[in-house]
């Protein structure tokens, strides 16, 4: 993940600086370590966050992205996107993931849970199949995907009883993200923040609970702590970009799912997935080909985490 991300300038001093934060050898997890031992959602966490803020950093030195370009964050992308919107620094923002992931991996621990997309089907339908076998919704992505979490037995009866038309896949994750078996993860993260003092976004950033556009820093950590216990709306967040009349969008490494929500579900839209260097003078020249405003003000680009 991170290879050849270290050859740019400062980059080795960054990940050196945060893996001190966190406590753990981001440069070795990011470059020699193997699938298996970065799946730890306590290991992924930060790791993704650096990953991201990394690019993110490099892409403001090469071109200077408009104060309108609407900002957001998939799960524990929105960390990432609090951190390009100004909430947060980025320092705070790999700290606040490493915590994020170590409580969550926590409170995983405490019972087997999992979690299920489920794709296509009605989503009413789906919904309430999920009701009946004491599932959650975790997240609802948009284009026809829902994310089921829970216990595993309801996860195993899912799978053998299907909402109509649709199909169940099992996701390799550690537990039920965004339900309440999160809770004790949610209490850890209120106390870890408690002295925090967070900026007032400098860029419109959607939320993960509504997709509303949140201009408080104080209301958007209130909004990240609870954000594990929540399910993810971004079929609302894409909503909200569709709404702000977004015609291109960038994807922050490591890149290509949201990419590909998008392109399902906001036809026309030019969406480019960042997922090497090499790739940002491309984000570059789109960045500026499509930032500006209309007559009723709306952007025309935005970024995602």
């Amino acid at each position: 993940m991170l290879v050849p991300w270290l050859a740019l300038e400062g980059a080795q001093e960054r990940v050196a600086a945060w893996s001190e934060t966190t406590g753990l050898d981001l440069r070795w997890l990011g470059t020699t370590a193997d699938a298996e031992e970065i799946k730890d959602t306590a290991v992924t966490q930060p790791l993704t966050v650096a990953l991201s803020l990394l690019a993110a950093e490099e892409l403001a030195r090469r071109v200077e992205l408009p104060t309108e370009a609407p900002v957001a964050g998939h799960s524990v992308g929105e960390l990432a996107a609090a951190a390009v919107a100004g909430v947060l620094t980025t320092d705070e923002a790999v700290a606040l993931a490493a915590v994020r992931g170590q409580e969550m991996a926590t409170a995983c621990a405490l019972e087997p849970t999992g979690m299920s997309a489920v794709l296509g089907g009605d989503p009413e339908d789906v919904t309430a199949v999920l009701a009946q076998l004491g599932l959650d919704v975790a997240n609802r992505n948009g284009a026809g995907q829902i994310v089921a979490a829970g216990r595993i037995d309801a996860l195993a009866a899912l799978a053998q009883h299907k909402p109509a038309q649709a199909r169940v896949m099992p996701l390799p994750v550690a537990g039920a993200f965004h339900t309440r078996f999160m809770a004790p993860a949610e209490h850890a993260l209120a106390q870890y923040t408690a002295q925090l003092i967070v900026k007032d976004p400098a860029r419109p950033l959607l939320s993960n609970a509504d997709g509303e556009v949140v201009t408080g820093g104080a209301e958007m950590l209130r909004r990240l702590i609870e954000q594990v216990t929540k399910p993810v709306r971004w079929d609302s967040c894409m909503a909200t970009l569709r709404a702000l009349t977004v015609t291109a969008t960038v994807e922050l490494p490591p890149a290509g799912k949201l990419s590909r929500l998008l392109k399902r579900d906001f036809k026309g839209t030019v969406t480019l997935a960042l997922k090497a260097p090499e790739d940002l003078d491309k984000i570059a020249g789109l960045l500026c080909a499509h930032s500006g405003t209309d007559h009723s003000g709306a952007d025309y680009s935005g970024i995602v985490a």
